[in-house]
């Protein structure tokens, strides 16, 4: 939109995309949202309401271009060409303003009494029917140039109405969810439909009244209504009940309603979707999505081209084929579409499977490596979609029980997921476990108030994991240092839990955390831990007297054990092969033993039994005699 033409060229050059874009008519946009588009009776001019600022623009279709432009004093809220031309047009606007241009520009304005949501143009009388924020129906003459009597209706406001092209029967939506039929003959009510009612039926989830937001006639007999919880309603007029109603489930409001002959199709569009369907089994035809919000939707006469107004500058247009053939101010579009038809572009590799030399060894087809029926692509193979189903069939014939199995596996895990869990306590440390779970729940609802991150639990995490399984890290609450512990421990939890009730009364009554909580001074603060202080080491002190009057317990019963324990004579079995001579020769043996290889062959050379001299090698040689 914003780049010079220069570049558009280079750029047409080098994007495919761009290079096929057609842009049927030049600039055919608002500066910032289209709110409504209609096309007039001659086919040759389209017009289109949008802001900022409030504005009208006319395209010219012979030129494909834009025609004028006129900017308006306040945002439309809808128009009506009267003539075949551009020359007649009277827009409803907001500020209660109706305003006629002619061919030059500007005519006439003028004011009903109330805000206007709709009106409708009644040939035969020249007669302009307003409805809106009103029980009454205003009425403008515009061959007299002055209001007439209006309708009085039961309804308390009026959404929407229409003028039926052949009877010329005036039809009114309401804000009740009803249809009053008028006759501007006799200016009496001639029929009443409750739509509300017959919108609700099985499958629809309403909240609140349907209200009738949209109203379109086709021919003498039929009638389509829109509701505001996105239903679709279609009428004979000889009934009172609908012959089909088609729910958008988007339980937005019914934004247009378009009937397309040639296929029996009704358009009906809300801000999120455009659906066009059979007007006589209601099957969908085919549905748009289109990225922006759409506020009106409008079906060139006689073709298969429909044009939006959008919640975005650009004002969309489609052409389908099926539904009828191009306008002629654009009949070039029938030979590309029959181009493209004859040269469809597949896809590449719509047709193929990507596989890897894995998944290939998997299925038992790595032999066909190298072979024609195999695509070497970047780290794996195209292989065709039909070859790849029918070995995937041999490989794993049972891939569907399997695969149904899983299904019902994960159906009843879901099931045992809503079902009141228990905590499992580890066998181990069951007490720290459970102290450790309640800390835990404590600290996750103060995270959650003060919307902050939840830290790591220590029972999940693989590091301490083994505190919990391991019985040899069992805490033995019967040892002196967890009992000389336990009492301080005991007490910084109390100070927690009384330190985190502080704080949630602070956060309840909406005040800032301080040094100081409101209403207690720092010295009564002091005197209170100090309190506490005095606690714990009295609690310590009754520890450390009753370990003390243990120990003398466990002292005491010791002595009376060796006191009746007695001396008993010991007996020492003598080796085979060996003579008792004295405890003297066992001293002096145990002495031997003690003494350095060097010193016993010292001794026993001594005593002569052994002899150590040098040879003529120069080594050592050793002679000793046995004993007895």
């Amino acid at each position: 939109q914003w780049i010079s033409d220069r570049k558009k060229r280079a750029l047409q050059k080098k994007d495919v995309d761009i290079r096929r874009r057609i842009e049927l008519i030049q600039d055919f946009e608002m500066p910032t949202v289209s709110t409504k588009i209609k096309v007039s009776r001659d086919g040759q001019y389209i017009m289109a309401v949008g802001t900022y600022k409030p504005r009208v623009r006319c395209f010219d279709t012979y030129q494909l271009s834009q025609k004028f432009e006129r900017c308006l004093d306040s945002e439309v809220v809808t128009f009506e060409i009267l003539s075949d031309d551009y020359s007649k047009i009277v827009f409803l606007q907001c500020g209660r303003f109706v305003e006629f241009h002619s061919q030059h520009g500007h005519y006439y304005r003028t004011r009903i009494p109330k805000f206007g949501r709709d009106f409708s143009y009644h040939y035969p009388s020249c007669d302009l029917y307003f409805v809106g924020a009103s029980s009454e129906v205003y009425r403008l003459n515009l061959e007299q140039g002055r209001f007439l009597n209006s309708l009085q209706t039961d309804a308390s406001e009026s959404n929407a109405c229409d003028i039926n092209p052949v009877h010329f029967l005036f039809a009114m939506g309401t804000a009740e969810g009803k249809v009053e039929c008028w006759d501007p003959r006799t200016r009496n009510r001639v029929g009443l439909l409750d739509c509300a009612l017959s919108s609700v039926t099985a499958d629809t989830e309403i909240e609140g009244l349907p209200s009738i937001s949209a109203l379109k006639f086709d021919g003498a007999l039929n009638m389509a209504v829109g509701t505001s919880t996105g239903q679709v309603l279609l009428y004979d007029l000889r009934s009172s009940n609908p012959l089909i109603v088609k729910d958008h489930h988007y339980g937005l409001p019914i934004k247009s309603i378009q009937f397309q002959h040639q296929l029996d199709l009704i358009i009906s569009a809300d801000s999120r979707i455009i659906k066009m369907w059979n007007k006589d089994t209601g099957k969908i035809f085919t549905s748009m999505e289109p990225e922006h919000g759409i506020n009106d939707v409008c079906l060139y006469p006689n073709s298969g081209m429909l044009m939006t107004a959008n919640e975005a500058p650009k004002m969309n247009i489609y052409y389908i084929p099926v539904l009828g053939p191009a306008p002629k101010w654009c009949s070039f579009l029938d030979n590309l579409t029959e181009e493209l038809e004859e040269n469809p572009e597949s896809t590449v590799y719509d047709d193929y499977k990507f596989v890897t030399r894995k998944d290939l060894e998997n299925l038992g087809l790595a032999h066909l490596i190298g072979s024609s029926l195999l695509r070497a692509y970047m780290h794996g193979f195209f292989m065709d979609i039909r070859l790849y189903h029918k070995a995937k069939m041999m490989a794993n014939p049972f891939a569907y029980e399997e695969y149904r199995r899983e299904k019902i596996r994960q159906k009843i895990e879901e099931t045992r997921a809503q079902r009141v869990q228990l905590k499992k306590l580890p066998k181990v440390n069951k007490e720290l476990a459970l102290k450790l779970i309640e800390e835990e729940g404590e600290e996750q609802q103060i995270t959650r108030k003060r919307k902050q991150k939840n830290l790591p639990s220590l029972l999940k995490d693989d590091r301490f994991k083994v505190m919990f399984e391991n019985p040899d890290f069992q805490v033995d609450e019967q040892s002196e240092e967890f009992r000389l512990l336990n009492p301080l421990v005991s007490k910084i939890s109390e100070k927690r839990k009384r330190k985190l009730k502080i704080l949630e009364e602070l956060e309840a009554q909406g005040q800032e955390e301080e040094e100081e909580p409101e209403g207690k001074a720092s010295d009564a603060e002091s005197s209170e831990s100090s309190d506490d202080e005095k606690g714990w080491v009295e609690e310590v002190r009754k520890q450390r007297k009753l370990l003390r009057q243990e120990e003398k317990l466990k002292r005491q019963e010791r002595f009376k054990e060796d006191q009746q324990t007695l001396l008993k004579p010991q007996f020492f079995e003598i080796k085979e092969g060996e003579e008792f001579r004295s405890f003297k020769d066992s001293a002096k043996k145990q002495k031997l033993m003690k003494k350095t290889l060097e010193d016993r062959l010292k001794l026993e050379e001594k005593l002569g039994t052994l002899n150590v001299s040098d040879t003529t090698v120069g080594s050592k040689q050793a002679t000793f005699k046995l004993k007895k």
